[in-house]
């Protein structure tokens, strides 16, 4: 959906290559083709999480055009938490829960007056 270019580290590349958490993702980063980035790693036994709400992941930026069309995916088949609109501090802001159980936030900053 966001293009790019995609780097992944396992935790055994980074010193833990016997542990049975080996092949799992230490640091991902996409570097997208409209300038966002994103990152994210898998949890390691030992640390403690909730499958499905343990993250929120935001999306910012001004492109307002690019960051609709992405909201439109994300929100295709989930769940709208708070409607993309327009919201007290000016900007255009939305969340909502996609097809997968992940939470989304996107805002599109207004132009900025200069």
């Amino acid at each position: 959906m966001f293009g790019g270019t995609l780097a992944l580290n396992t935790f055994g590349e980074s010193g833990a290559a016997d542990a049975p958490f080996a092949q799992q993702i230490m640091h991902g980063q996409l570097e997208t083709e409209r300038g966002f980035t994103l990152m994210a790693s898998d949890t390691p036994p030992g640390m403690e999480h909730t499958r499905g709400d343990n993250i929120s992941v935001s999306l910012s930026g001004d492109d307002a055009d690019d960051l609709r069309g992405y909201w439109k995916q994300l929100s295709e088949g989930g769940t709208v938490s708070v409607p993309l609109e327009k919201q007290m501090w000016g900007d255009e802001f939305g969340s909502c829960v996609d097809r997968f159980g992940i939470t989304w936030m996107v805002n599109i900053s207004r132009p900025q007056q200069g």
